[in-house]
């Protein structure tokens, strides 16, 4: 490791006001650089871009794709766009940036980092598409000196397209080592011999401008930069290549599924690409607690390729920036945390000691003074409290057993609005209390989805769905219905017996029936999109949308009717789902907030369009308890974080309206972000037949997600799968903590039953406010 660089000045006042060093040794063995959040994040990348490019004229830089680089993007803009303004002038000078020099953008040679292939360049999931409207474009540089990755001008015969070469868009590169058999497979390894040229001379162009000067890039679930992924070689140059699963995951959502990105190559600069510049400022960012295993593994081991970003070890000017929650398993920032503090809170020691049961494999009562003295978290915990090891045992003990007793807590006269942002996010982090509270009478529930969810509905799905309902009008079989009117949009009986219907078909394990109800909603949904109730006209329609779905690339972003229409789909799905729990279409609401758009950066929330709609709703229900993805660093899906922040203004409106403060707040988290045992303060037992009624449920209502189109990078399946393995984890955490005397000697059946657990964090509404109120102040638009 080279020793780090700290001549950047906007690093300099960073690290003063934050009170941190760069490194702390011995772990870190790159500089880093934490802040509170996301939007910050980007803030302080795009000061040291432009400090940068200061003093850089006429470099080469090459920056990141994706949604990680958002607010880097907004606050460049912003720069850029109001240089010359007193209040842009007074942030830049606050940063150590001279606003007497301005950065001259056009001079820069950019260098496009990576791109999927075959892609078309036009089509809007390009990264090529990316690089020109976000940095060409919108940071004024110059184009004729980018090094862009267009497919269309890669290896191609004259005369020729990509379809033409790869019609069914897979690629073999077995045809490297073999004869090709047919005449298109000749034609493939002949472009494919001509993708390799040019990707040497591809690198040969960067390395001839003196390699890369200023590298900005995320960091992939495994660990990968660019397309590196785990176990690339350090002296990797540009390549066309294979990439891993979890790469694929994480591409799902740009290719339109992970029926298309398992097959997409890509073509991306190499390792050694990166780092042929020994003066080269390469910054890797990363938000949210779900990067904080790669972060640290990235940080804190020797250089080996099972963690591509290690190569960066090799930079003096190499960093990363984070936010808390992906800094959260750098060891020796941690301690620093602990000893600065005075006093001791609680959730710590909870936290460390649990951790520490883990470590040594035992259950807390058994945790020794040796074992306490043998960690220096719990060591130097041990002595700030100034009580003993067995005190601090008992506590933690005494603690976890009240969050269970809280958990299995029965709850009357409680109106409950259950709300998430997609129509899955609701089952998939705490069905099994759902259930426990919907068993007596006495409580009424409402649930809420507060985004239409289109993007997780794949143009596959819906042309088979709209097939089969074009056979079902084909054979008369609703011909009685549409005389009576039944597939009004507003008749509420009619979209009841929908899912009644479905369900019937669920119970008869008859798909015909289950068919049936799915195409009488799609053609209620058809009649209301269209504002046409002729039923010649709707099929006209049908054959129109067969037709789309057939021809539009995956990924695409959909015409606004379009995305009505998937997103009808996900309330369809979500109707049968609570509709298992007997609930029917007056407890299900579906919001469709107006931020979300399918854009590649979600647009911030507004108070008119997005709150005031969610206050109507407060007001309709009135609750005692509401429920929210509680994810405030974005580390899960953007939406999660957006729709946490209205939620929370509305709550507020609504406590000024009515007076109410004593709403209780239930946060939970599902597949995309967890809790440590400490953090929550709710447990709930799940059993076998609480999983039996997950994976049924989710199967039969969740169709469009059955496949896994959008999967986790953590499991290749459904996220039912997913959810209960994290259920499961969540028990094994605890037995071990509490001993598995606590489980299966326990006398009451439903601890005897356990065997998984969910964790919720109750809170009241100032402690909601409170947490929400900072972040809020961060993240206002620019």
């Amino acid at each position: 490791m080279f020793s780090q660089d700290t001549s950047s000045i906007v690093e300099q006042i960073a690290l003063k006001e934050a009170n941190q060093k760069l490194v702390y040794a011995p772990t870190e063995k790159t500089g880093v650089l934490v802040v509170d959040n996301f939007p910050t994040l980007g803030k302080l990348t795009a000061l040291r871009f432009i400090e940068w490019v200061q003093q850089n004229k006429g470099g080469v830089v090459s920056l990141p794709t994706g949604k990680t680089p958002e607010h880097f993007i907004r606050w460049v803009t912003y720069f850029k766009n109001n240089w010359d303004k007193p209040e842009a002038q007074k942030e830049l000078e606050i940063a150590g940036i001279d606003p007497s020099i301005r950065p001259d953008f056009h001079s820069l040679h950019f260098v496009q980092i990576d791109e999927f292939y075959p892609v078309h360049p036009q089509h809007h999931n390009s990264f090529f598409h990316y690089v020109n409207k976000f940095y060409i474009e919108g940071f004024g540089l110059d184009k004729s000196k980018a090094l862009l990755i267009d497919c269309n001008k890669i290896g191609l015969p004259k005369g020729m397209d990509l379809d033409d070469v790869w019609p069914t868009q897979a690629v073999d590169l077995s045809l490297r080592y073999r004869h090709g058999k047919t005449n298109l497979e000749k034609l493939q390894t002949q472009v494919l011999e001509n993708v390799d040229q040019w990707c040497s001379e591809y690198e040969e162009k960067i390395r001839s401008l003196g390699g890369i000067g200023f590298f900005l890039g995320g960091i992939g679930p495994d660990g990968h930069i660019g397309f590196n992924v785990q176990g690339s070689d350090f002296y990797s140059t540009t390549r066309l290549t294979a990439t891993n699963y979890e790469t694929q995951a994480a591409a799902a959502g740009d290719l339109g599924g992970i029926e298309v990105s398992r097959h997409r190559l890509v073509i991306t600069v190499g390792l050694a690409t990166i780092t042929y510049n020994p003066e080269c400022t390469a910054i890797i960012i990363a938000a949210g607690e779900a990067k904080a295993k790669v972060i640290a593994d990235a940080l804190q081991n020797k250089k080996h390729i099972h963690y591509p970003a290690t190569v960066l070890q090799d930079l003096k000017n190499a960093r990363f920036y984070l936010t808390k929650g992906a800094a959260l398993k750098l060891v020796e920032r941690q301690f620093e945390n602990i000893t600065k503090l005075e006093t001791i809170s609680d959730e710590i020691v909870e936290k460390y000691v649990v951790d520490l049961a883990a470590e040594k494999r035992k259950r807390i009562t058994d945790l020794t003074l040796n074992d306490y003295e043998s960690n220096r978290f719990c060591s130097s915990i041990l002595s700030k409290r100034g009580e003993s090891y067995k005190t601090l045992n008992k506590f933690v003990i005494d603690k976890l057993i009240s969050k269970f007793e809280k958990g299995t807590k029965p709850r009357f006269n409680q109106v409950f609005l259950h709300t998430e942002p997609h129509h899955d996010d609701l089952m998939l982090g705490y069905l099994p209390y759902i259930v426990r509270n919907t068993r007596d009478g006495s409580n009424t529930h409402y649930f809420v989805t507060l985004t239409s969810g289109f993007n997780a509905v794949t143009n596959t799905h819906v042309h088979n769905l709209l097939t089969k309902l074009k056979n079902f009008l084909e054979g008369g079989v609703f011909d009685k219905l549409l005389n009576e009117g039944y597939f009004d949009p507003k008749s509420v009986t009619g979209r009841n017996r929908d899912t009644w219907q479905y369900l019937d078909g669920v119970a008869a394990n008859k798909e015909i029936m289950k068919e049936e109800g799915e195409a009488r909603r799609l053609l209620s949904n058809l009649f209301y999109i269209f504002e046409d109730d002729n039923i010649d006209n709707l099929k006209n329609r049908i054959n129109e949308l067969l037709n789309y779905f057939q021809t539009q690339y995956p990924g695409k972003k959909d015409l606004p009717h379009i995305q009505r229409l998937k997103g009808m789909i996900r309330e369809w799905e979500a109707d049968c789902l609570w509709g298992y729990l007997g609930f029917n279409s007056s407890s299900v609401l579906h919001m469709r907030l107006g931020f979300y758009k399918g854009e590649i950066f979600t647009e911030e929330p507004t108070v008119n369009r997005d709150v005031l709609p969610f206050l109507e709703v407060l007001r309709k229900v009135n609750p005692d308890v509401v429920s929210l993805a509680l994810d405030p660093e974005a580390s899960g899906p953007d939406t999660h974080y957006k729709v946490l922040q209205v939620i929370a203004e509305a709550l507020k409106l609504f406590q000024q309206e009515t007076g109410r403060d004593d709403i209780e707040i239930w946060g939970y988290r599902n597949v995309w972000f967890r809790f440590h045992p400490s953090e929550a303060n709710l447990f709930v037992p799940v059993s076998l037949n609480m999983f039996a009624t997950l994976e049924s449920s989710f199967m039969n209502a969740f169709a469009s997600q059955k496949g896994a189109s959008f999967p986790s990078y953590e499991h290749d399946g459904p996220f039912s799968e997913l959810a209960q393995n994290i259920q499961v984890e969540q028990y094994q955490t605890l037995k071990k903590c509490l001993g598995r005397e606590f489980f299966y000697e326990s006398p009451s059946p439903l601890y005897r039953a356990t065997r998984g657990v969910v964790y919720l964090k109750s809170l009241s509404m100032k402690e909601f406010f409170d947490m929400s109120a900072s972040l809020k102040k961060k993240t206002e638009n620019l």
